[in-house]
């Protein structure tokens, strides 16, 4: 067959399909552009702080719902993590609610950490940051597991769901088993030691083929788990509760230290992804710091190569500064973020684009025992 034949033919059959072929790179100066858009200078300060020596606050995820804005987070007792509920009108001044997800009196796979992340999100940059459900439910990914202490023992991911306001306090129910684990049969060679932060975000394009996509880290290596570094790789559904492991590989790899903690917005025809980065062979600077990724296909990831969003340069977050949220309202990026010192009090800060001040909030002496990890 005559070659223009069959490029005539592959390019029809392309159009039939109604699917764009998509850049697997984006250019230094998209790249450019995003940082631009994404960039929060200003460091406000510390918005939430553990009202004890002996607690330590991690992860924010933020929504809203009714013109009020709401915060998840984990709180770690020496037990392990519990998953909180806080409310915000301005962003910048935070109360809180209580529990979302408890520890359990019984010996559950998840009796002593359940640290959640709600789910399906509006990703729109400037968007509603509203949860969406799907089948009547709101849905929450989680990472658990049975071991006492900070992030010991086999993590693995579990889901939580709830038919009510995910801004009213009540305690979210749990799917029995966790939707996979370090130790399953397929696990990836990357992600057989145990597994860390999911996000889950619905793709009405369906550019891997599922509606539903989750982002998570893990650490694992083909030779010793136990001492693999931290990556971000992916796994899709069709229903929320079924999941599978998509491609073989991680996303985002820089084979030492921990790349991972993975939020994603789209900003116009571009997916980014905020993550952050520790331990780098690349640094040495040994803190944790925040970054950001961006995809046309949720598959190939460009990372940005200059300045860090944010990192360690306060008394308050002279350590690590990592763990990303960031949204932008009405004309402000609002970047949150964990802030861990060299104490190893650790809270929740803000930077922002646009200069709103400084907080009040500092963080009491710390008694907590270094443990090294971010």
């Amino acid at each position: 067959m005559n070659y223009k034949i069959l490029i005539f033919l592959g390019l029809t059959l392309s159009a039939c399909s109604g699917k764009k072929t998509r850049p697997e790179t984006v250019s230094p100066e998209k790249m450019q552009t995003v940082y631009e858009e994404v960039k929060t200078p200003f460091k406000y300060g510390l918005i939430m702080v553990p009202g004890s020596d002996s607690l330590k606050i991690d992860c924010p995820t933020i929504f809203r719902e009714n013109d009020h804005w709401y915060m998840s987070y984990f709180i770690f007792d020496g037990r392990g993590y519990e998953t909180w509920l806080a409310e915000s009108s301005d962003l910048l001044h935070w109360n809180t609610l209580g529990t979302i997800l408890t520890f359990s009196d019984t010996t559950d796979w998840d009796e002593n950490q359940k640290a959640g992340f709600p789910g399906l999100e509006d990703p729109t940059w400037g968007g509603t940051y509203a949860l969406h459900t799907y089948k009547g439910k709101y849905w929450m990914p989680y990472f658990g597991g049975s071991s006492r202490g900070y992030e010991r023992g086999l993590l693995s991911a579990g889901m939580a769901y709830t038919d009510k306001s995910p801004s009213t306090l009540h305690e979210w129910d749990r799917l029995d088993k966790p939707i996979f684990m370090a130790t399953d049969t397929n696990a990836r060679w990357w992600e057989n030691s145990t597994i860390y932060k999911t996000w889950v975000m619905e793709d009405k394009e369906k550019l891997t083929g599922y509606p539903f996509v989750m982002y998570f880290n893990a650490r694992g290596d083909s030779l010793n788990p136990a001492r693999g570094a931290e990556r971000i790789g992916m796994a899709v559904s069709e229903n929320m509760t079924d999941w599978i492991r998509y491609r073989k590989d991680p996303v985002i790899n820089h084979h030492k230290g921990i790349s991972g903690d993975a939020v994603l917005q789209k900003i116009d025809d571009i997916w980014v992804m905020f993550y952050f980065g520790a331990f780098w062979p690349t640094r040495t600077d040994h803190k944790a710091f925040n970054r950001f990724a961006c995809s046309y296909d949720l598959v190939h990831w460009t990372e940005w190569e200059g300045q860090d969003l944010i990192a360690p340069s306060e008394p308050y977050d002279d350590l690590f500064a990592h763990k990303s949220c960031v949204l932008k309202y009405k004309g402000v990026v609002y970047h949150f973020y964990c802030a861990v010192n060299k104490d190893q009090d650790r809270g929740i800060a803000l930077a922002t684009s646009k200069d709103l001040g400084k907080s009040t909030i500092h963080f009491t002496k710390s008694e907590v025992k270094k443990d090294g990890r971010p």
